[in-house]
């Protein structure tokens, strides 16, 4: 027979047996053991379906050991006291010791000094500087009284001397003006540099406005030994310095 036995129950009506269905595996629970709860439980994190910690399972949590630090030994932290160097502040600041009332009453007064020296500085640079505007007002107020009212004569031949500023000056004039220079009707008057025979009553004007501008004003009334330079015999004075 060339078709099996099989085959041949079939050919008649025989139907196949049904095949029995494959029994259900029974998935026993997962039970940690002792030291796996203990482990767990002193982690302290959450667990997934298996037992593993859910930094383990997300891979984000876990901090990485490779990654390299920022920090530096000398960076000090937020709310860290200790110094730079590592140590704590207090290890080797020693307590200061107390302030007598005599050294804070010394401190006081050197303090007050040299408050006291600051002023006296402001001070006097303040009244230099209102003394110096005084004397540029005054020198321009004195060049308008005097503008093309001196009576130097250019053909003058004759040296009057005169003590002005600590030195000895000399202003040529004629023999009537220096005979008027002497009798007190002239004067001299010193303005940039220059000395100007003007008449008594401008140079009391002059003098009025800025005193050191008068460089010889002859008293008539004094003895004539007083001005010993009023004589014309007096060229060239004896305390000359060349």
């Amino acid at each position: 027979m060339s078709n099996s036995l099989r085959d041949q129950l079939l050919g008649l009506g025989y139907k196949p047996a049904p095949k029995p269905e494959p029994a259900a595996v029974e998935r026993k629970p997962h039970v940690p053991n002792e030291r796996g709860a203990k482990g767990q439980q002193r982690e302290g994190g959450r667990h997934d379906s298996r037992g593993k910690p859910a930094h383990v399972r997300s891979g984000q949590d876990k901090p990485s050991s490779a990654a390299p630090s920022s920090a530096k030994p000398g960076d000090r932290r937020p709310g860290d006291r200790r110094p730079a160097h590592g140590r704590p502040a207090s290890a080797n600041a020693a307590p200061r010791p107390a302030r007598t009332r005599e050294e804070i009453d010394l401190a006081k007064a050197y303090a007050l000094r040299a408050q006291k020296e600051k002023d006296d500085r402001i001070e006097a640079e303040r009244i230099k500087q209102e003394e110096a505007k005084l004397r540029r007002e005054a020198k321009a107020q004195l060049g308008v009284l005097l503008k093309d009212k001196a009576l130097n004569d250019p053909a003058a031949e004759i040296a009057r001397h005169f003590q002005y500023g600590g030195k000895i000056k000399r202003i040529y004039v004629n023999a009537e003006q220096l005979k008027a220079l002497n009798a007190g009707e002239l004067g001299v008057a010193q303005m940039d540099g220059r000395y100007l025979l003007v008449p008594l009553a401008l140079l009391l004007e002059a003098e009025a406005i800025f005193p050191p501008s008068v460089a010889l004003k002859v008293d008539p009334d004094a003895a004539p030994g007083e001005d010993p330079y009023s004589d014309p015999a007096y060229q060239v004075p004896d305390d000359l310095v060349w």
